[in-house]
């Protein structure tokens, strides 16, 4: 199963971090805020307590995969090396086994540059980036990397996936993939595999922003 590192607990890594577990994968979440990770915490407990009752709707089956709200374990036991959702206070830490890496920080130019320079650096050479953005062209973002085919955009806002904002009743169902002239096929292939697991049908994009 791949591990998917989340960098930024914010509102959209938290519910991430969140999906992806419940579809079974590994996941190591990431914030230098230690009330961020805590938030995050708290969130994923009260999301799996409720999930307990529900049907699995992000891509398995009840009882299959999911995260039981017995599974979520404390952040000393997360800090500790537990399963589940493992919280992590440095990137390094974060994407050092990953196979996929999601940053999550704000979408501005500086703050995605500095993020791909980091994980590009600290991640494993076989590690995919996504990254989330609906502004930025993942051609520039992936530029500043040694791993340039392993680059894509989501292009998303927290809002357009996460349930009980206002004004959505449910997560997206459609999401939209941007891949840049060197994304490579086996990139594409394995993005594509991991948000069908969490219930999205991707479609892709060449980056408009490239001729």
């Amino acid at each position: 199963m791949l591990k998917v590192a989340i960098i930024g607990a914010g509102p959209l890594g938290r519910w991430l971090a969140f999906a992806a577990a419940r579809a079974g994968y590994p996941v190591l979440l990431e914030d230098v805020m230690p009330a961020n990770l805590h938030h995050a915490q708290e969130y994923i407990r009260r999301q799996s307590a409720l999930a307990a009752s529900e049907p699995f709707d992000l891509g398995g089956k009840p009882g299959e995969s999911g995260l039981g709200v017995d599974k979520i374990p404390t952040y000393e036991a997360c800090s500790s090396g537990s399963s589940g959702v493992i919280f992590a206070s440095t990137i390094e830490e974060a994407v050092r086994n990953a196979d996929l890496a999601i940053d999550c920080v704000p979408d501005e130019l500086e703050s995605k540059l500095e993020i791909f320079w980091l994980l590009d650096r600290m991640a494993p050479p076989h590690t995919v980036l996504i990254t989330p953005t609906t502004r930025l062209s993942i051609t520039d973002l992936a530029g500043c990397t040694y791993r340039p085919e392993k680059c894509i955009a989501v292009v998303i806002e927290a809002r357009d996936l996460i349930p009980g904002e206002p004004g959505i009743e449910h997560p997206a169902a459609e999401l939209l993939l941007r891949t840049g002239p060197r994304t490579s096929q086996e990139t594409v292939s394995l993005v594509k595999s991991f948000w069908e697991r969490l219930g999205f049908t991707p479609r892709f994009e060449t980056d408009p922003l490239n001729p």
